[in-house]
C-alpha cells in the first residue's frame, strides 16, 4: 500500500494565502477608493464647467478693484454670519476672485458634518465688487466625494486612519499580486502579459485574465497613487518621505517675521500694497491667495501659485499689515526635495503633475484598482464553490 507524500508548500503559496486573506479584509475599502478616486480626478474640470458664469466675469474692464475693497463688500453682500477667512485672486483677467468662509466644528465628532461648522466660497467680479454666486462646499458633490475617499466621511483623525491601513494592505497586495503574477520563465511571461481569448474561453477564465493583466500593468500607478494617500494619513510616514527626499532630519525652514506695531498704520493701504507687491514680483504666476493677519504683529502671508489648478509650484511672502513692507519670501527653488515632494503630494495623487494626460492614468489607475477586488473575490468564490460541489 503506498501513501501520497504532502506536497512541501513553497513561499508562493504562502503569498497567496498572505494576498487571499489581506484582499478580503481591505477589499471594500479598496473599491470605495477606486471609484470616488475615478469620480475625483476630473473635479476641477467638471466644476469650472458647472460653475463657468460664477467664476468668469462677463466683462473684462481696464482695471480691477483694490482687494480690500473687494473683501469688504464680498462680506457685506454676504453677511456677518458668514465670515471671509481668505481670498485669492488671479492673473488671468478672465477670473472671478474667490473668496472662503471657514469655521471649524467640533473636533472631536465622529462624522465629518458635524468637524464643519461651516465652508463656503463666494465669487466676486473683481471689476465691479458684484457677487456672483456663492456655494456651500459642506454639502458640495465632489467635495462629499473627496471626504468619503480621505475619511469614509468620518471625522479626519478617525477615518484617515481606516483609510490609511485600508490603504497600507493594498500596497502589500499588489506586491505579492506581482509575486504571484510572476512566471518562472520566458515562455510563460509572454502568456501572462496580453490576452489570448477565444470563442472557446469561459468567462472565469476571463475573469482571472482580468485580475492579473491589468493588474499587472496597473500596479506601478497603482503604487505611486497609494503611497501618496499614504502620506497624508500617517505623519510617520509622511516623515519618512521627507527625510528620504531631503537627506535630513531638520524640519522645513518656517518664516517667522513679524509686524511692527504702528497706530498711523492704513491697514487696508497696506493690505492692497502687500498684493500689489507680490503680483508684480511673480507676474507670470497664476493665482495669489492671502489671509488678514491672526493678531497685532503677525504679517500679511500670500501664497503664490505659480500653474493654475495644481500646487507644486507655490512661494510663500510675508508683509508688514501696517506699512505693507516686503519682510520675507520663501520661493519654491529654496525648498529642499522632500519639501518639494510633500508639496507636490497632491499632484502626484491625481495625475495633475503630468497635466491632462496625468489625469487620465490616474482615472485609469483607479478604475483598475476599484476592479481588482471584485475579480479577485470572483476568484475565490468560484474555487470555493468549486471545491465544495466536488465535496458533495
Amino acid at each position: 500500500m503506498t501513501t501520497k507524500k504532502k506536497k512541501k508548500k513553497d513561499f508562493k503559496h504562502w503569498v497567496g494565502k498572505a494576498h487571499l486573506w489581506l484582499g478580503l479584509s481591505s477589499g471594500l475599502i479598496v473599491l470605495l477608493l477606486g471609484i470616488t478616486g475615478c469620480i475625483y480626478v476630473f473635479s476641477v474640470e467638471i466644476t469650472a464647467w458647472l460653475r463657468h458664469d460664477e467664476m468668469y466675469v462677463q466683462e473684462v474692464k481696464q482695471e480691477k478693484l483694490p482687494m480690500s475693497f473687494l473683501w469688504e463688500q464680498t462680506q457685506k453682500t454676504v453677511g456677518e454670519g458668514k465670515k471671509i477667512t481668505g481670498g485669492r485672486v488671479y492673473n488671468d483677467p478672465e477670473k472671478a476672485a474667490v473668496f472662503t468662509c471657514y469655521k471649524a466644528g467640533n473636533q472631536d465628532a465622529v462624522l465629518y458634518f458635524d468637524s464643519i461648522d461651516q465652508y463656503y466660497n463666494i465669487y466676486t467680479d473683481p471689476y465691479t465688487g458684484k457677487v456672483l454666486g456663492m456655494y456651500d462646499e459642506e454639502l458640495d458633490f465632489f467635495n462629499i466625494i473627496k471626504m468619503l475617499h480621505w475619511s469614509l466621511l468620518l471625522n479626519a483623525p478617525i477615518g484617515q486612519q481606516i483609510i490609511g491601513w485600508g490603504t497600507f494592505i493594498f500596497v502589500i497586495m499588489l506586491i505579492t499580486g506581482i509575486i504571484l503574477w510572476w512566471p518562472k520563465n520566458k515562455a510563460a511571461r509572454k502568456q501572462r502579459l496580453w490576452f489570448q481569448w477565444k470563442d472557446t474561453t469561459k468567462w472565469r477564465r476571463k475573469n482571472y485574465d482580468l485580475h492579473n493583466i491589468f493588474g499587472f500593468y496597473v500596479a506601478t500607478i497603482a503604487l505611486i497613487v497609494a503611497f501618496t494617500g499614504m502620506v497624508w494619513a500617517f505623519t510617520w510616514f509622511q516623515s519618512l518621505v521627507y527625510v528620504a527626499g531631503s537627506l535630513s532630519i531638520t524640519p522645513p525652514e518656517q518664516l517667522v517675521s513679524q509686524s511692527k506695531i504702528i497706530k498711523t498704520g492704513k491697514k487696508d493701504a497696506a493690505f492692497d500694497k502687500a498684493l500689489l507687491a507680490a503680483m508684480k514680483k511673480h507676474s507670470d504666476a497664476a493665482g495669489f491667495s492671502i489671509s488678514k493677519p491672526a493678531d497685532s504683529i503677525a504679517p500679511i502671508d500670500v501664497y503664490v501659485g505659480q500653474y493654475p489648478d495644481v500646487y507644486y509650484v507655490s512661494h510663500q511672502m510675508q508683509f508688514d499689515q501696517y506699512t505693507g513692507a516686503f519682510l520675507a519670501e520663501r520661493t519654491h527653488d529654496d525648498k529642499n526635495f522632500g519639501e518639494k515632494l510633500i508639496t507636490a503630494n497632491y499632484d502626484i495623487h491625481v495625475g495633475a503633475i503630468l497635466g491632462f494626460p496625468g489625469k487620465i492614468l490616474a482615472f485609469i489607475a483607479s478604475f483598475i484598482s476599484a476592479m481588482l477586488p471584485l475579480t479577485g473575490f470572483i476568484i475565490w468564490y468560484g474555487r470555493t464553490f468549486k471545491k465544495t460541489v466536488a465535496k458533495a
